[in-house]
């Protein structure tokens, strides 16, 4: 009820305003939930005064059915599909089948019946199974509590979405006393109308039950209700058990187990220890006896190795010298191959000038050749006249015979000149030529020299790599000698540990037991457990890979790194 808030109402607050309004939702949601209070009383009571199993002819059961029916569609969303709307409570009831895998032999029964066909029926047949099998207040709880799935189904304001919901699964519960014997297959469920009938719901005064009666049936009710959820819970706990002692028989039964293959562990663990014992002894001897005789060989090499020494001390000095005084003459031929190329650069830029030169004067001479041959041909043919003009002019000629005598002469004079300058460019083409031999002179000495410094530099580089050769030999020869040197100090300082002296590993302090054993490092003698011991690695005094320790194991890697 809601109460009116209008100052200009001036109603009481136990009577009704017709200013409030309601929601019909909320209308809808009280008057199902007042129907399910009535509908779950009358059959409850019926049954008890009856004292028998219901059947699906009775009038208080298909009532029930019926409202339940009503509480589950109300706020149900339309689905369209392509033949039209379908609005049916078998979607949200199927979804319990995920949420309680006990209810999936219900669903697949009900999917099963041949004369069921609409979701309807597949619903009304679930309802009829759940109550037969007294789960369907559990049921109904799982999918309650799973609102945020329902929102697919379900409006907001439904009955199911809302605390009615709850109160209804908590009235379905109250059915739990009921024993119930349905049967759905030869019933037409997908064509029955669900009309609520009110009529049996009104109490006749006459008929009805005293106080005393409600409280015996109450009381009743309480105790089958309280046994039934006591039988519940001791058949839990009964399955429990029996899981739990399945669980413990396995147990038991696998510690037995690990415990002969513990025993049997241990008795070859013994084994293994007495013929390690002897191993040890039989080691402890060999071992004796290969450090005798690695002493003497390694007092024999050191004699060998400092002999050695000496010549490779003294080969390396005078090696030495010579590699200093190859140094010192490839400095010299290095400068003198210096000055041949400037030398030769000057003398490339003065034939490029004496040949520019003589291309010139060539030319020269080819032009004074040619003007000599036309003052030949003009004094021949100034001879002729002369001899025309003397035999037909006598008188005449003599004037012009002078002058034909001196221009002859100066014609004289002027060849004399050309062939002057002639000799003079000849001369010149001769030192020419004489300069070129010695340039190509030059050039041969300065081929031979560089074939000389390739052979000296050919002899450098093999002295130099003789030296290199030389210092990785002496190189190897002391890391020989500094490994014989840890040999004899390892036999000599480092002693084999026994087993009764060492009660913990060494490295990581751990307390040697049946599970974790001991082990001899074979370098240095020292126990340790089997993870600070369990690389193998070849040394000087065993020819295959033996167990040592990760100090000694590291150790040996370095060393071996350096000399490789």
């Amino acid at each position: 009820m809601y109460v009116c808030t209008k100052s200009s109402c001036k109603t009481t607050t136990n009577s009704l305003c017709f200013w409030a309004v309601k929601d019909p939702m909320v209308v809808e949601r009280s008057n199902l939930l007042s129907m399910m209070k009535l509908s779950i009383k009358v059959l409850i009571q019926s049954s008890l005064s009856l004292g028998r199993t219901l059947d699906s002819e009775y009038p208080p059961l298909q009532q029930l059915f019926v409202v339940l029916e009503h509480c589950l569609k109300h706020g149900l969303k339309v689905k369209k599909t392509f033949i039209g709307q379908n609005k049916s409570i078998w979607a949200p009831l199927e979804l319990i089948e995920k949420l309680c895998p006990e209810s999936a032999e219900i669903s697949t029964s009900v999917r099963d019946m041949p004369g069921i066909k609409t979701g309807l029926g597949r619903a009304r047949a679930w309802l009829h199974l759940a109550l037969m099998q007294k789960k369907i207040a559990d049921y109904m709880k799982e999918l309650i509590n799973r609102r945020d799935l329902l929102g697919e189904f379900y409006e907001p304001g439904a009955l199911i979405m809302e605390e009615e919901g709850a109160v209804v699964v908590g009235m379905l519960v109250g059915l739990n006393v009921i024993d119930a014997n349905l049967c759905v297959k030869g019933e037409d469920l997908d064509s029955q109308v669900g009309v609520l009938d009110f009529s049996m719901y009104l109490k006749d005064p006459q008929a009805t039950e005293t106080t005393q009666d409600d409280s015996k049936m109450t009381a009743i009710l309480d105790q089958k209700h309280y046994i039934e959820e006591l039988n519940r819970h001791l058949s839990c706990t009964v399955t429990d058990l029996q899981a739990k002692m399945d669980s413990l028989e396995k147990t038991n039964s696998k510690l037995i187990e690990e415990l002969t293959a513990a025993t049997d562990r241990i008795n070859a663990l013994r084994e293994e220890q007495e013929q390690l014992k002897q191993e040890n002894a039989n080691i402890l001897q060999t071992s004796q006896r290969k450090e005798e005789v690695t002493l003497q060989d390694s007092q024999l090499e050191l004699e060998t190795y400092r002999q050695t020494r000496q010549g490779l001390d003294e080969m390396y000095s005078v090696v030495w010298k010579q590699y200093k005084e190859e140094k010192r003459i490839r400095q010299e031929l290095q400068k003198e191959l210096e000055l041949q190329i400037g030398l030769k650069q000057e003398m490339e830029v003065a034939m490029k000038l004496l040949e520019k030169d003589t291309h010139e004067k060539q030319d020269t001479l080819v032009a004074l050749r040619q003007q000599l041959d036309q003052v030949k041909n003009l004094n021949l043919q100034m001879f002729n006249k002369a001899q025309e003009s003397d035999r037909t002019q006598c008188c005449c000629c003599s004037f012009f015979r002078a002058g034909l005598e001196s221009e002859l002469s100066a014609e004289k004079e002027q060849r004399q000149n050309l062939q002057r300058e002639l000799h003079r460019e000849q001369d010149n083409s001769a030192e020419l030529r004489t300069q070129l031999q010695q340039l190509q002179g030059l050039q041969t000495e300065l081929l031979d020299l560089r074939q000389e410094k390739k052979q000296l530099q050919q002899l450098c580089e093999e002295q130099e790599q003789a030296l290199q050769e030389m210092g990785l030999h002496l190189s190897q020869s002391k890391l020989k000698m500094e490994d014989f040197k840890e040999v004899n100090k390892a036999l000599k300082g480092h002693a084999w540990l026994k087993d009764d002296e060492a009660t913990q590993c060494k490295q990581c302090q751990k307390e040697f037991s049946i599970s974790r054993r001991k082990h001899h490092c074979r370098n240095c003698g020292d126990i340790y457990c089997n993870s600070c011991s369990s690389n193998e690695l070849a040394l000087p005094s065993y020819p295959r890979p033996v167990r040592v320790c990760d100090v000694c194991h590291s150790l040996l890697l370095q060393r071996s790194s350096i000399r490789s």
